[in-house]
């Protein structure tokens, strides 16, 4: 049985997810677990982003600290935090996007799967993905219908759809 790890760029996914579908409300291990399908071992979940800080607004820090919260109760799901700087006028996400290419090739090097799904759409992951495919890992893609990374349709070995009917199952009311 195949060994998958799932790696999920938490703030693609969430812009994605509203945009494409209108609600957020995911179960985290049923999406992973979907992926998988039944004839694969679903080894972990990997969740990225970056915390919001509580001075620059304290509803969505609390909002957020209260989902991450609930992240953490799930089974088989890891959560990795970058940070947020202030950057030119705006908010930049830091180290969330390392932490994830880190991790994946990590986890490859030291054979815990052998296939990795992404959930992202930042072409900048392709290097990475080539390099899992140089150690014999097997990368799918999963990504919404608009905002496709082209580098990761050439890439990766399979491409996912998330559409409604995908994620219908793993929405949690």
């Amino acid at each position: 049985m195949k060994r998958v790890c799932v790696f999920i760029d938490g703030s693609n996914f969430y812009h994605g997810i509203k945009h494409h579908i209108g609600k957020t409300n995911i179960d985290f291990n049923k999406l992973s677990l979907t992926l998988c399908n039944s004839e694969r071992e679903l080894v972990r979940t990997y969740y990225y982003n970056a915390p919001v800080n509580q001075e620059d607004n304290e509803a969505i820090y609390k909002s957020q600290q209260r989902f991450f919260n609930e992240l953490k109760k799930l089974p088989d799901l890891q959560l990795r935090l970058g940070r947020l700087e202030h950057k030119s006028g705006g908010v930049k996400e830091k180290g969330v996007d390392i932490y994830l290419a880190v991790d994946m090739l990590r986890y490859a090097y030291n054979n815990i799967y052998d296939v990795a799904i992404l959930i992202s759409s930042d072409g900048d992951f392709s290097e990475a993905v080539n390099a899992l495919k140089d150690l014999g890992k097997h990368v799918e893609y999963a990504h919404f219908a608009t905002g496709i990374s082209k580098h990761l349709m050439d890439c990766c070995d399979k491409n996912i759809l998330l559409n409604e009917d995908l994620l219908k199952p793993c929405f949690t009311h």
